[in-house]
């Protein structure tokens, strides 16, 4: 005799307690339920349905800590069901489960459609076949055993993130609870997938930049979904849960990624519409639900910038925010690439205005200390300022960390910092961090950098290595992004992102991927022509597989002469055999397919320059 126990009573993180459960046996081989959960006011349904290869010989029912009882089926919360069946010795049950956000039905759909005809075996073997496909989608030749493993550990996590929302005909939950349906093709099958999504905040130095380099088709997806809640709900989301916003930071880079999109080539979306949602974005300040973030912004469309306001804490208004510099260089960024976005749309008015705001940054940076510094409402620097300190001004981070925060103008803030003390201090920034694994060292916490110089655990910082790029040193982002690779990226379960720190649905897993093949934008693609720059590769070979739906190449390959774990400097760059004395690329040639050669030497190549 085996038993099933059925309960999903388990609260997980910051969700809401499971409730308004509801599990029936029918047909003896087949169960079906409902239930609902939440975060931040939001609540969502679920509905599972499952059938086995083998009848119930007997049910029972009990909710946690009463008295159990005989039964087919329980409502309620704290409801749970077990199922007792008559087996042999060593005897095995197969479950099919479907899942659903919509109706029982659907899951039911879901199940029959994608596992009707599947033994288990099967259903394993189709599973390696897929994400072979995927993790395939780039294939790298050369490095250590632990370089392979941070490698595809790094690949599945950035593809892992986001979960399907949408059933196999088209339903997906809308903002308001009700089912929506995704348009169908000549086949019956839905244009696209519905996803669920955590923030992307700082996204955009990792996931963003992958998919429009290996999965462009999944990247179309996620902005089609963004723009399904938008039209339901009439704005985009900073985070979403079955299209309930679920804001995890408070801002919302969702137009920024939906502008790179549109830069790279991804425009099977509804453009018009996709625009609309982002100029919204980046200058509507009114009526602003909490779950669509930057409930500042119309204080930084006023102002240039968002005040700060020390007794809001960590909270957000629409005069200002505790946050208000850290909002403030985010809003600035989203802004140039929103420009962008308009000025390849020929909207002039539009790109004016954005690329006004965009400049935002400048009215927060000192000359005194040369660093950002949060503005009150009066205009004045705040008092007792202390670059090292967290949560003053800056969400998750410091004056020190934030005042790199200038990926679209980085030119511009070497200026004002001057170019050699800019490399000085950035330089002794990663010398210095080095001794704490360039994070929060041994400490296990996602939070444990905050008060460091540099945090490669966290998104606000993802971008700085490789700023040397644009301030004449290339050979020092080359340096100390292999360094980071190899040091602050580890292969056990302790020591795998630094130690315990802010994965985020992939993205330090993203990152790791493009810094070891090379390949970077501290712009994230948000220029109407983006630009990688070429930095380290780790492998000597990669190729990378090209969605020809997109683009017109069918492979871009690098080719890497003479690497070692001690040749980190680039020697020379050769695109398609035509040499050039720049790390930058236009993702143009590299989507149009083609082959570049670089060579690996032990002491820097100080001709190769911007």
């Amino acid at each position: 005799m085996r038993s099933l126990l059925v309960s999903l009573n388990i609260k997980l993180t910051k969700s809401k307690p499971i409730n308004n459960k509801n599990f029936k046996t029918i047909l003896r081989t087949q169960s079906q339920g409902s239930l609902s959960s939440g975060f931040k006011g939001s609540f969502y349904p679920f509905f599972p349905y499952a059938k086995l290869d083998k009848p119930v010989a007997e049910s029972k029912v009990f909710f946690r800590g009463q008295s159990v009882s005989n039964g087919k089926e329980i409502k309620g919360a704290g409801a749970v069901m077990a199922l007792k069946y008559k087996t042999s010795a060593n005897e095995k049950i197969t479950v099919k489960l479907g899942l659903s956000y919509t109706s029982i039905e659907n899951a039911k759909s879901n199940m029959n459609v994608e596992a009707k005809s599947l033994n288990f075996d099967a259903a394993k073997a189709n599973a390696l076949k897929i994400w072979g496909e995927y993790l395939g989608r780039i294939n790298v030749d050369g490095g250590t055993k632990a370089d392979l493993t941070k490698f595809y550990t790094g690949l599945f996590h950035a593809l892992l993130g986001r979960g399907l929302a949408s059933d196999v005909n088209g339903a997906y939950p809308k903002n308001d609870g009700q089912a929506g349906q995704i348009k169908l093709d000549g086949k019956g099958q839905p244009i696209h997938n519905h996803y669920n999504t955590d923030a992307i905040w700082g996204a955009f130095w990792n996931l963003t930049q992958l998919w429009s380099l290996a999965y462009p088709e999944y990247y179309s997806d996620w902005i089609q979904s963004q723009l399904l809640v938008y039209k339901d709900a009439g704005w985009l989301g900073d985070g979403i849960a079955n299209s309930k916003y679920v804001s995890g930071v408070g801002t919302n880079f969702t137009s920024l990624a939906i502008a790179a999109a549109y830069n790279c080539g991804i425009r099977d979306f509804d453009v018009e519409l996709g625009y609309e949602a982002a100029l919204k974005n980046e200058v509507d300040g009114a009526n602003r639900p909490d779950g669509a973030g930057k409930l500042d912004v119309g204080s930084f469309v006023k102002n240039g910038y968002s005040p700060y306001i020390p007794e809001l804490g960590m909270d957000t208004n629409t005069e200002g925010s505790g946050f208000s510099a850290s909002h403030t260089m985010e809003y600035s960024f989203s802004s140039f690439a929103v420009g962008q976005f308009a000025k390849h749309l020929g909207k002039e008015k539009d790109y004016q205005q954005l690329s006004k705001l965009s400049k935002g940054w400048e009215l927060l940076f000192d000359n005194e200390t040369k660093l950002i510094r949060p503005r009150t409402k009066d205009g004045e620097f705040i008092k007792d300022f202390d670059p090292l300190a967290p949560w003053i001004g800056f969400q998750e981070g410091n004056a020190v960390q934030y005042t790199f925060y200038v990926p679209h103008q980085a030119e511009k803030l070497i200026s004002l910092v001057g170019k050699d003390e800019f490399n000085n201090r950035l330089d002794s920034i990663f010398i210095l961090s080095q001794k704490d694994i360039f994070g929060g060292g041994t400490t296990v916490n996602a939070f444990s950098g905050l008060h460091a110089l540099y945090n490669q655990g966290n998104q606000p910082n993802l971008h700085i290595s490789w700023m040397f790029n644009f301030s004449g040193k290339p050979y020092l982002s080359q340096k100390w992004v292999r360094a980071i690779c190899n040091e602050f990226y580890g292969t056990d379960g302790l020591h795998g992102y630094g130690y315990g720190q802010d994965e985020d649905q992939g993205q330090l897993g993203a990152w790791y991927v493009m810094s070891a093949i090379g390949l970077f934008d501290i712009k994230g693609l948000t220029e109407i022509d983006p630009k990688f720059q070429i930095g380290s590769p780790i492998f000597d070979r990669v190729e990378i597989k090209l969605n020809n739906k997109y683009y017109k190449g069918n492979a871009f390959v690098i080719e890497v002469d003479n690497n070692s774990t001690d040749n980190v400097y680039l020697q020379s760059v050769d695109y398609n055999g035509k040499k050039q004395e720049s790390v930058f690329i236009p993702f143009s040639d590299i989507v149009n397919g083609g082959n570049l050669r670089v060579k690996m030497g032990n002491l820097p190549n100080y001709k190769l320059d911007k």
